[in-house]
Order: C-alpha cells, then sequence, then structure tokens
C-alpha cells in the first residue's frame, strides 16, 4: 500500500506561500518583508490553480514560492532590521525618561545594514549589471530633478546629483552616446558601453511636485539599490578606463553653478614626471626582490636579469630590514618603435571609434539662454564639439559670446530683425539653428544642413531612433517619394489629360459609356494623379460626376474582391490547415499577431492617406496662385 498523500502537505499547497504565512515565519513587519523582496530581487507568483496553492480558500492573496521565502530567513540584512527595530525602542526609552548620554551612545552605535553582497549576488559578472542599470539610471535622474522637500532628504538628491554626473562625464570621455530622442515624457538617450546599449530617460528641467499618491518608500527602496549598483558599475568603468573614482569636485566652481564643469577626470596611474607626489609611488624593497627572484624557474631564463645586481643583493642579505635600500620602478628603455615580433591583440580602449562620434569637433557652439544648457553641454561634448553660454545660464563657459571661433549658435526664439552692422556680421559669419538639428544630426551620424532647421523655420519631422519596425511610417520616405511622383507628374500631365480627353470623346461618340474609362481608372487605381486627370477628363467631356463615381467604386470593389480571391487561393487554405493543427494557446497567440499586424497596417494606411490629402491640397494651392 502507497504512502498516504495529505491534504496541504504536497503539490501546490506546499510549493506557494501566501504573503500573510510569509511575513509570520519571518517574523517581521509588512514594510520590512516588502523592502527584503525589493533587494533581493523577489516579486509574487502566480500558481495554476488558486484554490489548491491557499489550501482550499477562495480569498484574494499574493502568493511567493516557498524557497524564496526559506532564502530570505537566512538574509543578513533581515537580522540588521531586527537589531534596528530593538534599536529604536531602546532609545525611544531612553528618551522618554532623559537618559541624554545613553541615547546619544545608542545613536553613535546605531546598526548599519549595507548592500555590496546583494549586488554580488544578484550580478556575478560586470556585464550583467551593465545590462541592468537602465532603471537604475532612470531612478537617479528622477530624484536628481526633485526639489527638496519633506518626504525625500536633500543629502539623498545631492547623492542622485552626484552620480548623474558622474555617469555623464564617463560617457563624453569615452563617446559612447549614440542616439537621443526629445519626447513628451523627457529626453531618451541611449549610449553603447562594454558592448551593451544602455538606455535612460531624463525629464525635463521643469518644477517637479511629487503626487500624494504614490508610495515614496517603495522608491526609495528601489533608489538604495540602485545607488549601490551604480556605485559598483561607476568604480568599474572609470577604473578601465584609467580615471580616478570618484572624480574630484571643485566646491567653488560648483557653487557658481559650473554643472558637471566642477569635476574633473584625472587618470589613475600619473607617472613621476607629471608631478605626482613622491609618496604615491610604489617602493619595493630587497627582499621582495629576492623572493620574487627565488620563484622564478630555472627554465625561464639562464641568464641573470640586466636590470638587479644579483652580487650587491646577495650582500645585503645581513643587513636589517631597516637598512634595505628601496628599488624604485623605471620607465622601459627599450624603443617602442622598433616592431616587435610577438603577436600583439588589440584591447577594447584601442579599438578605433567610430567617426561619427566626432561629428561636431570642428565646430563651437554658443548656447542662447532660453536653451537648456545641461542637455546640450552634454550632447555636443559627447560628441568632440566646444560649447559655451552666458552668465545667466551658470558659470565655467570656456568662452564668451564675441569669440571668433564661434561656429553655430543654438537659438530657441522666434526669428528677429537685425538692427545694428555688427549683429548682421555676426549673422553672416555664424549659423542660426533650432535645438532639433542637434539631436538630428546625432541620430543620423553626420552633420546635416542648416537651412532647414534655421531660425523661425517650421521644423522637419522629429523621429524616434528607437525601435524601428519593418514597414512602419516614415514621413521622410514619404517626402521623398511625394516629390518624386510630382516631379514625374508634372512632366507628363499633358499628354495624359490629352489620352484621357480622347478617351472620353470617343466612349460618347459610342453612345456615353462610361465603362471604358472606369476600366482606366481602376487601372490607374494607385497613382492619385491619374485618377484625377481621368475625372477632369470626364468631367470635361460632360459625364455626370455620380455616375463616374458609382461606376469607378464598382469596378474597384470588383478588383480588391478578385485579389481576395487569389489570396485565399494561393495560401489561405494553407494557412487555415496550419491554424487546425495549432494547439488552442498557439492558435490565440498567433490571432494576436495577425491582429497586431492588421491594426499596424491600418494606421500606416490612414497616416499615408492623410498625408496624400495634405500634398493634394498643397498642389492645388500651388495651381491657383
Amino acid at each position: 500500500m502507497g504512502r498516504l498523500k495529505q491534504k496541504g502537505k504536497a503539490g501546490a499547497a506546499k510549493a506557494y506561500v501566501t504573503r500573510s504565512s510569509a511575513v509570520k515565519k519571518l517574523q517581521c513587519s509588512l514594510a520590512d518583508f516588502r523592502r527584503l523582496c525589493i533587494l533581493k530581487g523577489i516579486f509574487p507568483r502566480e500558481p495554476k490553480h488558486k484554490k489548491r496553492a491557499n489550501k482550499g480558500s477562495t480569498a484574494p492573496t499574493s502568493f511567493y514560492y516557498a524557497k524564496d521565502i526559506a532564502y530570505l530567513a537566512h538574509e543578513p540584512v533581515l537580522n540588521k532590521l531586527r537589531e534596528h527595530k530593538a534599536f529604536a525602542k531602546k532609545i525611544s526609552r531612553a528618551l522618554g525618561r532623559g537618559e541624554w548620554s545613553t541615547a546619544k551612545n545608542l545613536e553613535d552605535n546605531k546598526p548599519v545594514y549595507r548592500l555590496d553582497h546583494i549586488i554580488k549576488e544578484r550580478y556575478p559578472s560586470f556585464i550583467d549589471a551593465v545590462r541592468d542599470i537602465d532603471d537604475a539610471l532612470c531612478m537617479i535622474h528622477l530624484f536628481a530633478s526633485l526639489p527638496s522637500n519633506p518626504r525625500v532628504s536633500p543629502a539623498l538628491i545631492e547623492n542622485c546629483a552626484r552620480l548623474t554626473a558622474e555617469w555623464q562625464l564617463y560617457v563624453m570621455h569615452t563617446r559612447s552616446l549614440r542616439n537621443v530622442f526629445l519626447s513628451i515624457k523627457g529626453i531618451y538617450y541611449q549610449a553603447e558601453v562594454m558592448d551593451q546599449n544602455v538606455t535612460w530617460l531624463v525629464p525635463y528641467q521643469f518644477p517637479q511636485n511629487i503626487p500624494s499618491d504614490v508610495d515614496v518608500r517603495v522608491m526609495l527602496t528601489f533608489l538604495e539599490l540602485y545607488q549601490t549598483l551604480l556605485g559598483f558599475v561607476f568604480f568599474k568603468l572609470y577604473t578601465d578606463a584609467g580615471l580616478v573614482y570618484p572624480p574630484p569636485l571643485d566646491s567653488g566652481r560648483d557653487e557658481s553653478g559650473a554643472g558637471i564643469g566642477a569635476f574633473s577626470l584625472r587618470p589613475a596611474n600619473p607617472s613621476p614626471a607629471t608631478g605626482a607626489p613622491k609618496s604615491d609611488i610604489l617602493k619595493v624593497s630587497s627582499k621582495e626582490v629576492r623572493q620574487t627572484i627565488k620563484t622564478i624557474t630555472a627554465e625561464a631564463s639562464s641568464a641573470p636579469p640586466t636590470d638587479v645586481d644579483i652580487d650587491r643583493i646577495d650582500q645585503t642579505d645581513s643587513l636589517p630590514d631597516a637598512a634595505e635600500e628601496e628599488f624604485m620602478p623605471q620607465a622601459s628603455k627599450s624603443d617602442l618603435d622598433v616592431p616587435s615580433s610577438l603577436p600583439t591583440l588589440l584591447s577594447l580602449s584601442s579599438l578605433p571609434k567610430p567617426s561619427s562620434t566626432n561629428i561636431f569637433a570642428p565646430y563651437t557652439f554658443w548656447l542662447s539662454r532660453e536653451s537648456s544648457r545641461s542637455i546640450f553641454e552634454f550632447l555636443i561634448r559627447s560628441f568632440g564639439g566646444r560649447i559655451g553660454w552666458p552668465v545667466s545660464s551658470g558659470g565655467g563657459s570656456p568662452f564668451t559670446e564675441d569669440d571668433e571661433a564661434i561656429t553655430h549658435v543654438i537659438i530657441d526664439r522666434p526669428a528677429a530683425n537685425v538692427g545694428t552692422a555688427q549683429e548682421r556680421e555676426l549673422r553672416r559669419r555664424r549659423k542660426y539653428v533650432q535645438p532639433q538639428w542637434v539631436v538630428d544630426c546625432i541620430n543620423a551620424g553626420k552633420i546635416l544642413l542648416e537651412d532647414l532647421y534655421a531660425q523661425g523655420k517650421t521644423l522637419p519631422p522629429h523621429l524616434s531612433p528607437f525601435g524601428e519596425r519593418d514597414g512602419a511610417y516614415d514621413p521622410t520616405i514619404g517626402l521623398a517619394n511625394v516629390e518624386e511622383s510630382l516631379i514625374e507628374v508634372d512632366g507628363a500631365e499633358l499628354s495624359e489629360d490629352s489620352q484621357e480627353v480622347e478617351d472620353v470623346e470617343m466612349g460618347s461618340e459610342l453612345g456615353g459609356d462610361v465603362k471604358p474609362m472606369a476600366a482606366l481608372v481602376v487601372a490607374t487605381a494607385d497613382d492619385p494623379e491619374a485618377l484625377r486627370a481621368a475625372e477632369l477628363a470626364a468631367e470635361a467631356a460632360g459625364v455626370d460626376y455620380g455616375t463616374f463615381e458609382k461606376e469607378v467604386q464598382k469596378k474597384q470593389k470588383q478588383k480588391q474582391q478578385k485579389h481576395k480571391e487569389d489570396a485565399v487561393v494561393d495560401g489561405g487554405g494553407e494557412q487555415d490547415m496550419n491554424k487546425i493543427l495549432m494547439s488552442k494557446r498557439k492558435r490565440q497567440l498567433y490571432e494576436r499577431m495577425k491582429y497586431g499586424e492588421k491594426k499596424r497596417a491600418t494606421e500606416h494606411a490612414k497616416l499615408e492617406e492623410r498625408r496624400a490629402n495634405i500634398e493634394k491640397d498643397r498642389r492645388r494651392k500651388a495651381r491657383a496662385s
């Protein structure tokens, strides 16, 4: 006889645990449980049979894996939270009794937990951490733009602002920025770091307000994890780039509003010739040199090293450690210009950068007072350009407005009349462009013509460089196709009109039958200009417009029905057979995919139709004028 199964001891009832049971098992509050789940990456699960998982109950609740809860029970942060709870009780009792010295001692020994081990657990390799910093960057940029308020401490906002500046400095130094998009929500950036695309969102510089219905405690828990993660990632990135982390901050320039210009990038290992302090130079004693020599195998080299005098080292064996001479590392005396016979491997930093990362290198920009300095300073410096700004936008500008090297002025004001001769001369020597020109040049990977983005002109459509789909509507492609079709129609307009008039006259001589003309229209229905020419020809021939339109619609419907029948004969039956062989789940997924494709095709057709109508109206107005 087999072993009897007890209810609730196997299956879903054992694999899942409700949230209330998890809190009771861990002996912590609901807020601490939520914090632990966020830090460890544990989230609710959806069992297939909720009634079985809830041991017969149908009450709505959240479920977690029992293994995840057992994993949380051994978390060191949980012990620190329990210690903090006991600390809060002790300090509250001490303050209530007026024991100020005891309260001060408790405050000095306040339990503090660290998240370093959690970062190492969740991200075993550095590439895993780089892939997951998108949300972290969005979060710190959001909190860096918040004003000081009781719900968020000023120190936290300041730390987020420092992290954003460090990230921008790294992107500018390595020329990693690839795409930018100005949207309603904010500015989307995409950089390529360690062969990984990192995309983040930066809000515009408007007064921000924290809604009252947002639980800031949950966001602060995420922010706590993200700050620790970015600290690890930035240290690794700066170290690999040969830079000191954190970058030094000039408090004077920071108080003057220099922004990211208040930070300075310094090499991590400066040479003695660059003025490094003597105490920073690595010192190696003779004892360490002897230990290194002893570990060298005999077959590595038969001759003694020329840089180390072994006889002299042997004579110093009897000297005390305090009198041992110090070994100073010297630069290599070998000629670096002589080609080596050994193969050399290219490192990631030595790989050639694409030419599109230096598109602004030959130009110098001046930023007008109404344009955002933080945005365009980051964009232009990331692509090799120089930029200056007025004093009203902050201090630290490398040059003034009357500098002769300025080639472009980024301005976002309506065009005004130029009065003085000096202003006219500046207008002649400089290019005045709107801010969208900078972003479109970055996305295009080249310098675009400034005339389309001149001050006061209607800007071309600003397209997103993210998530391109095959067959998606592209206004720029539509513009080129429409212009080409209009040029072709202009060249052949007279011949088409004359031919259509002759066909209509022939039809009227045969008794006014409009069917030949309708067939001609259906044959050229894809060309709106040819359709309009046939319409004008029918009007000139005296054919009633209502009769002509009905006949055209009838022929077009017949043609569309024929195309549908042909499609069904070719592949419709095979698709139906494939759908029959699919499972219910796969068939539903397939139908949703087809529905999405059909919806996108409908939207594409509507946009094309709207574009054709706009071009038709524009051409009609041009003919009338």
